[in-house]
């Protein structure tokens, strides 16, 4: 057992054993949330997607072995009861607000483990838990100091470990999900030998045979997976999605969205016809206008990023939108560097940073401009403020950032997506309304066209969830639809049939806001300040807007 693995099995022990020692009965909200935190931070599985990242511990390896697992599902009985426990000490607007969030965490943790059930039944998830840790590792810009590059080590040599964890547990393993794993590991061999190419000149020499060895023997071990999962392909269950009753349970106690399937389906056909409208009239407004060229390199994209950014925070500013402190640091692109262009599959190549870093930059990185990128960076290397408004400033970094300044440390967390990602997705819209985009014709146009594909996804999560469409036929209807490339149809299909609920976020968590903005000016009248809201709304941007928009409302009496 290496000094890590030892690290999180004490660690483990102790919250197994109840509050790292004490009586497993909490005293307070704060000290239940402690408690799930800590070992949210030890046990949450690892994602592709940019805003559930989550602080580890040092020296944290992944454990999802038989053993671990079911030790999950009893440390989250426990914190169950705990938190029935403390149902009648909610006094105050804050307090409930504080408790139901506790109750979403744990309703999350459920989820994951009891109704997708990754681990027993999606192969390509053994793939993430085994190689995100390290592109998360890579994230933060150079320098790698010697922490990083010891990590790094120990996250290659644990690559066994999870994938045979994966053999033990998969026992319901599900077709397509196996077709989806054998097709990530076909690229697994170039992707790390290109990662361990690209990290040479930053390691010292005494490190290289090390970490070819490291990369090597991980590399045995993926090829025994695909081995083992191709022997076991035939006569597998064919299902993928959740089915109604779990899609509604998350709905209802992990997003607290008041609405049905039914419900949804509705709202994202009506918002599909608005910005497909507004696109239209938009398009037609700028018949005559030239579409935005690509940039010449990434450097004139990385420059006029940065311009941008500066530019916008002036914006919000002078418009009395949002309050940007001064503290708060900036977002900036960046070259990929030689070691992360050839694992930038495995996630969103945008280190946010997090609670404990924030003194340091946002980074994105930004590849060569080019008539063959995909969807969004090809947006960026036209125009890159559309994705600056929703991932940077005023979106995600900035929400983040606020969040994990916050007070309370339960509002410092992740729960759901539908705030965050509502969020991000209304800074969109925010931006064009209050004319951030008005002299760019053609990037009004850009806003438009994201915002019918944040309303398709409603339609195509639904329909994945509740079985009424298979990956093939999601990405088939997203390139039909939208004029996707293929690349990005199907790894969006793929990313959601994986991870039913996360599609709705962008457009139900932005319909949320809107009613929330709408119920605030109506009960504050002329006491309303858009800019107090928006202050509000991203300070407290991890919580669910159900739960804003009731406190308040509760403390705006």
């Amino acid at each position: 057992m290496t000094r890590y693995s030892l690290l999180g099995t004490i660690v483990f022990t102790a919250l197994m054993l109840g509050s790292f020692g004490q009586p497993a009965q909490a005293d307070s909200l704060e000290e239940l949330g402690e408690d799930a935190w800590t070992w949210r931070a030890l046990t949450q599985p690892s994602s592709g997607d940019d805003v559930p990242r989550i602080a580890r511990p040092a020296g944290w390896l992944p454990d999802w072995s038989a053993q671990a697992v079911a030790a999950r599902h009893t440390q989250l009985n426990e914190f169950e009861l705990r938190w029935q426990a403390l149902a009648n000490t909610a006094d105050s607007p804050e307090s409930v607000t504080d408790y139901r969030l506790i109750g979403s965490l744990l309703a999350r943790v459920r989820w994951e483990l009891d109704h997708i059930a990754a681990w027993q039944r999606q192969p390509h998830f053994y793939i993430t838990q085994a190689l995100t840790p390290i592109f998360e590792t890579l994230l933060p810009p150079p320098p790698l100091d010697a922490a990083r590059i010891a990590q790094l080590q120990a996250l290659l040599q644990h690559i066994p470990a999870t994938l045979a964890a994966a053999q033990e547990n998969l026992s319901d393993s599900r077709g397509p999900f196996v077709d989806v794993a054998l097709t990530q590991l076909e690229q697994v061999p170039a992707s790390l030998l290109g990662m361990h190419e690209g990290l040479v000149s930053y390691l010292p020499a005494t490190q290289h045979s090390a970490m070819k060895e490291h990369v090597d023997k991980a590399l045995e071990s993926f090829a025994d997976y695909a081995a083992f999962l191709r022997a076991n392909r035939n006569s597998l269950n064919q299902t993928i999605n959740v089915g109604r009753d779990s899609y509604q349970f998350f709905l209802s106690e992990v997003a607290l969205y008041p609405y049905t399937p039914e419900q949804l389906t509705i709202m994202g056909a009506q918002e599909w016809e608005r910005s497909a409208t507004f696109e239209a009239i938009e398009a037609n407004r700028n018949r005559d206008v030239e579409n935005l060229p690509l940039a010449a390199n990434v450097d004139v994209v990385i420059a006029q990023l940065s311009i941008d950014e500066l530019a916008v925070r002036d914006f919000l500013a002078d418009e009395q939108l949002l309050t940007i402190p001064d503290s708060l640091r900036h977002y900036q692109g960046l070259a990929f560097p030689e070691y992360l262009s050839p694992i930038g599959w495995l996630g969103r190549t945008l280190d946010l940073t997090n609670q404990h870093r924030l003194d340091s930059n946002a980074t994105i990185y930004l590849p060569k401009p080019s008539p063959d990128l995909g969807f969004f960076n090809l947006s960026i290397a036209r125009d890159p403020r559309p994705i600056l408004v929703h991932e940077g400033v005023p979106g995600h970094y900035s929400q983040l950032a606020l969040s994990w300044m916050h007070t309370n440390p339960l509002r410092r967390h992740y729960y759901d997506s539908g705030a965050n990602e509502g969020t991000g997705f209304y800074a969109e819209e925010m931006m064009l309304q209050a004319g951030y985009f008005d002299n760019s014709p053609k990037t009004r146009e850009v806003i438009y066209t994201f915002a019918r594909f944040r309303a398709l996804r409603v339609e195509v999560d639904v329909k994945l969830a509740l079985g009424e469409f298979t990956i093939d036929q999601a990405a088939d209807y997203l390139e039909q639809k939208m004029n996707l490339d293929r690349g990005t149809a199907v790894e969006e299909a793929i990313f959601f049939a994986a991870t039913p609920g996360q599609a709705i976020s962008y457009q139900i968590g932005k319909l949320q806001t809107l009613a929330f903005l709408s119920a605030a000016r109506s009960q504050l009248s002329e006491r309303f300040s858009l800019q107090h809201f928006h202050d509000y709304l991203w300070r407290n941007g991890n919580v669910p807007i159900a739960l804003q928009q009731r406190e308040y409302l509760e403390l705006n009496k």
